[in-house]
């Protein structure tokens, strides 16, 4: 193990909880809206991870229940694999028990009930950036579901990363968890379309390369990545010649709504679930969605793999 590894694990279990800050911001006197949980659950596509795999092995194919949230799938990465969790309302195996604070302090803040770090391949670095009260208000839709008792593996990682400890020195590196602030200089449709991306949708965590350590190099934000499942490239979303760059906004609107793209290609692999969701959302945020990635810088994107690299 390198120094800098031994040192972030070393700060870690000096630090213990010191970076985990707890959310004190929930709106005790809201009245949800199950409606708009509903909306952002289409929105974050919560059901491409975790609904139910088709079959009892990992392979992620698409279930046939999207609502049957009982987790099980898995992520294989260099870090090791991780199995995503049951979400229904089951009290022991699910999120039954946890109150709306509990849910709050997971989706912003990457700290599971008890107080222990949850890894960020469950993507709390995007959903920190969500409203607090659409995130009440996706607990509350997440409540209505079918109570599915399903234990789900546990993690399966390499050392040092198995230590949870060193996860609050990764959040002091790469957890900004203050809610979306839009940006005067753009229009209402782009700050819509910004919040989209970056909060509910976490379209950065697939799209925008990352660090050793995992986390999401923000200067080449949405210029596409490696795919975590080891196979192929995940697309360049920037407005560069490698990207979006001849892509109008109707262009991508309409991608989003039917997933056929300006070539008459059609979405597919992981980004089939994902296109279905977007569907679900309104013309005007699909359109506000495009907007917001003609706006952005353009990135180049990294060249793509050759078989002969894959082999």
């Amino acid at each position: 193990m390198t120094r800098p590894l031994i040192a972030i694990v070393t700060a870690a279990w000096l630090c213990g909880g010191a970076f985990q800050v707890w959310a004190q911001d929930v709106i005790a006197t809201q009245t949800t809206n199950v409606k708009n949980g509903e909306y952002m659950f289409y929105a974050g596509g919560c059901e491409s991870c975790h609904a139910a795999p088709a079959t009892d092995k990992c392979d992620n194919l698409r279930s046939k229940d999207p609502l049957k949230l009982v987790g099980g799938r898995c992520l294989k990465t260099d870090f090791g694999t991780f199995y995503v969790p049951n979400i229904t309302p089951d009290k022991e195996t699910g999120i039954g028990k946890w109150s709306t604070e509990d849910f709050i302090n997971a989706m912003s803040k990457g700290v599971a009930p008890d107080g222990t770090n949850l890894y960020p391949a469950f993507p709390y670095a995007s959903y920190t950036h969500m409203k607090r009260s659409d995130l009440v208000d996706l607990k509350a839709f997440l409540d209505t579901l079918p109570v599915v008792p399903s234990q789900v593996p546990n993690h399966e990682l390499s050392f040092p990363y198995s230590i949870r400890a060193g996860l609050t020195v990764w959040k002091a590196l790469y957890l900004d968890d203050k809610p979306f602030q839009p940006d005067p200089s753009k229009s209402d449709q782009v700050n819509r379309g910004a919040y989209l991306v970056i909060g509910p949708g976490h379209c950065g965590e697939c799209h925008t390369p990352r660090t050793r350590l995992g986390g999401m190099d923000k200067s080449r934000w949405l210029a596409g990545a490696p795919n975590p499942s080891g196979k192929g490239t995940i697309p360049n979303l920037t407005p560069d010649p490698t990207g979006l760059g001849k892509w109008s906004e109707k262009d991508i609107a309409f991608a989003l709504e039917t997933g056929f793209t300006p070539s008459g290609d059609s979405m597919g692999h992981e980004m089939g679930p994902v296109q279905e969701n977007l569907a679900k959302l309104t013309k005007e945020d699909r359109e506000a969605i495009a907007a917001y990635l003609k706006s952005i810088p353009p990135v180049a994107g990294a060249k793509k793999e050759t078989s002969a690299k894959k082999e």
